[in-house]
């Protein structure tokens, strides 16, 4: 009986439909959630426009951290088809903690609510924050487990890259 255990644990760790990480050069993993009007919201609807998602939460130190440098992006690029996507893995019915986070930092680029974790999972993330830049054609150029800062110079030239 152990052996038919251990054999199942096996093929169910090496299924083929598993999803791959995330990697530059290839398409970004579908992602969709609801934003913080109740709206369903798609990486894929942004086609066309340069988005950085970025996955964090309101407890999270690091993730406070870049969201002025974050906000600062937004604004400076927005005009240039630039679109930010905070995807907050708070968990249970965090909408107020959310919103009472994007009031405080001044954040007026899309947050999406994923109390399921489903953009950890889909993006391959273990720790927060973690951040992803996609194409105008949806493929990712680049991307960062750890925070964000203003002195990443890789950061910077991939995003010129995308946006011209």
């Amino acid at each position: 009986m152990t052996a038919t255990v251990l054999a199942a644990a096996t093929v169910a760790c090496t299924q083929s439909d598993a999803t791959p990480p995330p990697r530059p050069g290839f398409p970004a993993p579908a992602y969709e959630a609801v934003d913080l009007q109740g709206n369903t919201v798609s990486l894929e609807s942004m086609r066309g426009e340069v988005v950085l998602l970025n996955i964090w939460a309101t407890w999270c130190g690091p993730c406070r951290q870049e969201t002025p440098y974050l906000q600062e992006l937004f604004e400076e690029h927005e005009a240039e088809g630039f679109r930010i996507v905070g995807a907050s893995m708070d968990t249970g019915n965090a909408a107020d903690q959310v919103e009472m986070f994007t009031e405080e930092y001044g954040v007026t680029y899309t947050v999406l609510l994923d109390p399921q974790m489903r953009g950890m999972d889909s993006y391959n993330v273990l720790g927060l924050p973690a951040t992803f830049l996609i194409d105008r054609e949806g493929i990712m150029t680049w991307m960062k487990y750890g925070p964000l800062n203003e002195t990443d110079q890789e950061f910077q030239d991939a995003l010129e890259d995308a946006l011209h």
